[in-house]
């Protein structure tokens, strides 16, 4: 999944039609909390996987809910990274802009 596009779809998913004070009507978040939200959600999908990886070393989990927590986990970093690339690269555009 290409990582704007997970973005996006994590964004749409997130509190449409919210208001910050004063602010008008958006179509979604703004990028602070979008920001939270995915960097929330990694968070928790991270400690699921160091839940897992304990419970499976103490022999009380089951391998496969190991790695597919671990598997999510890992997913979730590389599209954050992804993305974070993206906005330093186009941060380096703007920056390149002739005034």
């Amino acid at each position: 999944m290409n990582p704007l596009m997970a973005a996006r779809a994590y964004a749409a998913t997130q509190g449409a039609g919210e208001t910050s004070a004063g602010a008008a009507v958006t179509s979604g978040p703004d990028f602070s909390q979008m920001l939270k939200g995915v960097m929330g959600d990694l968070t928790n999908q991270t400690r699921a996987a160091e839940t897992q990886m304990t419970q499976a070393v103490q022999g009380q989990g089951s391998m496969i809910d190991m790695v597919t927590a671990v598997s999510s986990a890992e997913a979730s970093l590389e599209t954050v990274i992804a993305v974070r690339d993206q906005v330093i690269q186009a941060y380096q555009e703007i920056m390149r802009m002739p005034i």
